[in-house]
């Protein structure tokens, strides 16, 4: 799967724990989001084994409000199910290679440990 237009499906039935799956959370009448989406498209083509969602929040408000959302455009990335990289606005090409290309380079062991000691405060 390369570019998914999410309507039916939970965020969740699409994450894969071997995957980076990078979500765009839009609205059709956002001009940011627009002038975001060829970019977004772009992308997705560039690197066909990452999993490119787009989520728009007028159809899906339920997953918007699950994940958050306030601000469209929002682009989070998930690395084997974990949440890696959120941020609000547009990206440009450039940019969001870049963060595709950290994500690729993160050492998942350090991520995993982090979250878990970040959690472990709460208990």
């Amino acid at each position: 799967m390369a570019l998914l237009e999410l309507h039916s499906d939970t965020l969740e039935s699409i994450i894969a724990p071997d995957r980076i799956v990078v979500v765009d959370f839009w609205a059709p009448w956002c001009g940011p989001c627009r002038h975001f989406a060829p970019v977004f498209e772009a992308t997705a083509s560039a690197f066909p084994d990452i999993d490119f969602v787009k989520v728009n929040t007028e159809e899906r408000w339920d997953l918007a409000a699950a994940a958050s959302i306030r601000s469209v455009p929002t682009l989070m990335i998930l690395r084997e199910g974990i949440l890696v990289y959120r941020q609000m606005g547009v990206h440009s090409e450039s940019q969001l290679t870049s963060v595709i290309s950290t994500t690729r380079s993160l050492n998942m062991n350090e991520v995993r440990a982090h979250v878990a000691h970040s959690f472990s405060h709460y208990e």
